[in-house]
């Protein structure tokens, strides 16, 4: 029989096995997941808000479903934490932020926190994003700095860092997290773990970001087969979301075991105009390059041919920021993340005619993508450029474009164009930190991207971080 703590490290797809042979039931899964919580979570800070007893009637529900044969959708009794930006009703959503008052009625669910009830998950928690998800790192002002399970002196990355932190120390296998720039595969790379950013609107969104048609909603998982699982779920249609592609029927589970032989693969080590690659990333994504060869893949080394569109997402993002901002009142202002405030200074710089030709440069990068895209089925890079760095609070190094992404150089192209893409670990530094690389695939290629990084995985499972070192 499984051990209490033990249950805690099985992945959606195992404890859903667990519950229909009755070898575990949810009730049993969410007690190790908070005992989890209570060890751990003390150091990494995942987790801006726990939530034991509205899990813990849920997972009843839920046990009592399975012992009568009639689970009520494919999550049912699986844990799962929904980041501190997404609207969860019965919770607060704080944003990482001072500015928001948490004495309101929270009284609406965000589409993919009404997909998950419906598909029977426990809600646990909402984890921790720097204030309004504005940065690559998770340095809440209102909660804190969120750490690597792998190595607590590291940042877990951002804006989701408490979603992946959450996921690779077992606290929960399923994460929700978005995507704005990378949010949802810069952690996924630092922590360990499979992180999914979906073709724009193939998961629904409510309300619309402040940062527009680059945020994308994704999971972080333990395993390519529990991210299809959750997309299956996040995938399907709300009318709220003005955005939303139309209802994809496809199950991402069917196929997802096809494997890669034949298709034509872009390796694209710096795409043009990354520098500082770290050399262990480099090799361990070359590395992964030969493997995918070696499964029957068609590798080519190519780069897709556009000039480094970091002040297209910067531009943009900082728009965002001046945005929320200019709906803050003077006393809300003065509590906001320095980060956040620099952001919102260099937004309010931008004039409109800048604003026009950032969309036109943007709408020019997407084209080009769509027909380099007709050429290759897949494109591999490094998820990102570094392993994880020092953890730190905000404010430490001045705002500016480069500071704020340009050690992520590989994620922020792909939000601009809106197109799938996945970062799963390949390895592991000299120093034990993990090493992501991404897979983009083409838009509305999400099954393609799964298929691909499930065929890697096959080959080169996922590695655990050793959590004794937190105790």
């Amino acid at each position: 029989m499984t051990t209490r703590f033990e249950l805690a490290d099985y992945t959606a797809a195992d404890l859903i096995q667990l519950y229909r042979t009755k070898q575990a039931s949810p009730v049993e899964v969410a007690s190790a997941v908070f005992a989890r919580m209570d060890r751990i979570d003390g150091t990494l800070n995942a987790f801006a808000l726990q939530a034991p007893e509205v899990a813990a009637r849920a997972a009843k529900l839920s046990e009592d479903r399975w012992l009568r044969g009639v689970p009520c959708g494919p999550l049912d009794g699986v844990p799962v934490s929904i980041k501190d930006l997404i609207l969860t009703q019965g919770l607060p959503t704080l944003r990482g932020s001072h500015t928001i008052d948490a004495n309101q009625p929270w009284d609406v669910d965000a589409p993919v926190t009404a997909r998950l009830r419906e598909a029977g998950a426990v809600l646990i928690g909402k984890t921790n994003t720097p204030e309004y998800g504005c940065k690559g790192e998770t340095n809440s002002p209102r909660f804190g700095i969120t750490r690597n399970p792998w190595n607590p002196d590291k940042t877990a990355g951002g804006s989701s860092g408490g979603a992946s932190a959450a996921v690779s120390a077992g606290m929960g296998p399923i994460a929700i997290g978005t995507d704005g720039a990378g949010s949802v595969r810069i952690p996924a790379a630092f922590c360990g773990n499979v992180g999914f950013k979906p073709s724009f609107g193939r998961v629904p969104a409510y309300p619309l970001s402040p940062f527009g048609s680059v945020a994308h909603l994704g999971p972080h998982t333990l395993s390519v087969l529990d991210t299809a699982l959750v997309m299956n779920v996040l995938k399907q249609p709300d009318a709220r979301d003005w955005t939303a592609l139309p209802f994809d029927a496809r199950d991402y589970t069917v196929g997802l075991n096809d494997g890669v032989r034949g298709l034509r693969i872009a390796y694209s080590p710096t795409l043009g105009y990354a520098k500082n690659v770290h050399l262990e990333v480099a090799a361990a994504v070359r590395a992964a390059a030969l493997a995918f060869e070696e499964q029957g893949a068609i590798v080519e080394l190519v780069d897709p041919g556009f000039d480094d569109p970091l002040d297209i997402s910067t531009g943009l993002w900082f728009l965002g920021a001046y945005s929320v901002w200019s709906g803050l009142s003077a006393s809300q202002q003065a509590l906001t993340d320095p980060d956040f405030r620099a952001q919102a200074a260099l937004g309010a710089r931008l004039s409109t005619l800048d604003v026009q030709q950032l969309h036109q440069r943007r709408g020019a990068l997407g084209s080009h993508m769509r027909q380099f895209m007709q050429q290759y089925d897949l494109i591999l890079t490094p998820a990102v450029s570094v392993p994880a760095f020092d953890a730190r609070p905000a404010g430490v190094a001045p705002m500016t474009a480069e500071s704020m992404l340009g050690w992520t150089p590989f994620s922020y192209p792909f939000n601009l164009t809106q197109q799938p893409a996945c970062s799963l670990p390949c390895g592991l530094t000299s120093d034990g930190l993990p090493i992501g690389l991404q897979l983009v695939g083409p838009m509305f290629g999400d099954a393609l991207v799964l298929r691909a990084a499930r065929a890697y995985e096959s080959a080169h499972p996922i590695a655990r971080a050793n959590l004794d070192l937190l105790l």
